[in-house]
């Protein structure tokens, strides 16, 4: 655990690792292309170690050069190696959905599993549209969560349909393995589909590695059968949603902040973060490849973030320190995250003196007499990475079991300090 200095302001430049949404996409891609493709600048981070090392277990064979900056991918051209020993993701979200419907292409049985947590993590959307598709895909333990055992013989294909209002990984999922299924596939949307922007950001994928998809206004996606990935070299993106916490940094401790490598024509909805903190009073400056963000008198406000919900946190800690109620709307899907994010963020804003109202699906914090204390992460990356920045502003507080960001962003804290944060262990 560390203790969060307050500093009269954090300015600078900050490279962004490459995005852990595109690193696990193309990761996958990569290994059911046909021939060898090269990744570059990808996100190096627990995350996605999971998903190579689920994919080396499955017969694809990934060679790290150049010192981890670039990785050359055997592709498998869709048909996985059986795999007699569990497949063991941790904690990663994207992992467990995309491989759950990847490794029914498959032709042997196999064993998905994690952490506790995991464990504790709803897919039975998933695998009740895998059923609909002809495939043998059930929780262990009846409960809708992993461990879970598949009996793959490929994907029969046909229609099926999903609640759109609880992950777009579930989606984005079926959409990465359609395109070798044996039959055509199309995916029907219940309801309103949330996080368009990621399913936008699998679509960019698949196409650039030649999988062709269509779809009618999010409602209906169309993946004809007999296609193959073909390989290719491919550039990952800085995160976007990494990159929130610098420009909420500008927002809270005065700034400039400046992220390179990211414009606003990037597809990543967390780009849209920056117009939320412009709302509430900041000045937002775009170059060709930066964002750069720069605090003034916060103001408080109504924010939907249905299309970017991985940024309600640090949305969340950056209300605290501005005029009014501040109501994030259209978040229900944080509950079945690496923890009930909508609870912790009530229960640790309620302890740094905030008044806060949560609901099933929104959260309202109104700023109120702020202490430091202990904040507990909850084992959720995204909790430690937003809280560190009310420590800026808030003396006193200590983030408990700050080294749960290797989960995506394992240098944030030496990337942070190069801005200005500074910090001490806590029992110093």
């Amino acid at each position: 655990m560390i203790e969060i200095l307050p500093a009269e302001t954090l300015q600078g430049v900050a490279e962004i690792p490459g995005s852990k949404s595109y690193t696990n996409r193309a990761l996958l891609i990569a290994a059911l292309a046909e021939g060898t493709s090269e990744l570059h600048r990808l996100l190096h981070s627990d995350d996605t170690h999971y998903m190579a090392e689920a994919l080396q277990n499955l017969g694809v064979t990934i060679d790290d050069r150049d010192e981890g900056r670039r990785w050359v991918i055997e592709g498998c051209g869709g048909r996985f190696s059986s795999c007699s020993e569990p497949i063991f993701v941790g904690n990663a979200g994207t992992a467990m959905r995309f491989l759950t419907a990847a490794i029914c292409l498959g032709d042997s049985e196999y064993r998905l599993d994690g952490s506790d947590r995991m464990r504790q993590r709803p897919i039975q959307d998933l695998l009740s549209a895998l059923e609909q598709l002809g495939c043998n895909a059930v929780s262990e333990n009846g409960n809708g969560c992993p461990p879970l055992t598949i009996n793959a013989k490929g994907i029969p294909g046909g229609t099926c349909s999903m609640p759109g209002d609880k992950s777009s990984q579930y989606f984005s999922a079926l959409l990465m393995a359609s395109p070798y299924a044996q039959a055509d596939v199309t995916i029907e949307v219940e309801g309103e589909l949330v996080s368009k922007p990621y399913i936008d950001m699998t679509i960019d994928i698949m196409q650039t590695f030649g999988g062709e998809v269509t779809h009618d206004d999010y409602q209906k996606f169309m993946i004809p059968s007999g296609q193959s990935y073909q390989s290719r070299e491919y550039l990952i993106e800085p995160d976007a949603s990494n990159a929130c916490y610098y420009w909420a940094a500008g927002a809270i401790a005065s700034g400039p902040v400046r992220v390179q490598g990211l414009s606003r024509s990037s597809i990543q909805g967390d780009i849209g973060f920056v117009s939320i903190l412009h709302q509430m009073g900041c000045s937002v400056s775009y170059g060709p490849d930066w964002i750069e963000v720069v605090g003034g008198e916060l103001r408080g406000g109504e924010f939907d973030l249905g299309n970017m919900p991985d940024t309600a946190q640090t949305l969340a800690v950056v209300a605290l320190f501005a005029r009014g109620k501040t109501n994030l709307v259209n978040i229900g899907n944080l509950r079945i995250k690496e923890t009930d994010r909508i609870a912790a963020l009530a229960r640790e804003l309620t302890k740094l003196g905030a008044k806060v109202d949560e609901g099933k699906d929104y959260l309202s914090i109104t700023p109120g007499q702020l202490k430091g204390v202990e904040i507990e992460t909850y084992d959720d990356h995204r909790m430690a990475m937003s809280f560190t920045l009310a420590g800026v502003r808030i003396p006193g507080v200590v983030i408990l079991d700050h080294d749960c960001v290797a989960k995506t962003y394992p240098d944030y804290f030496d990337d942070m300090r190069r801005i200005g944060l500074q910090s001490r262990p806590a029992d110093a």
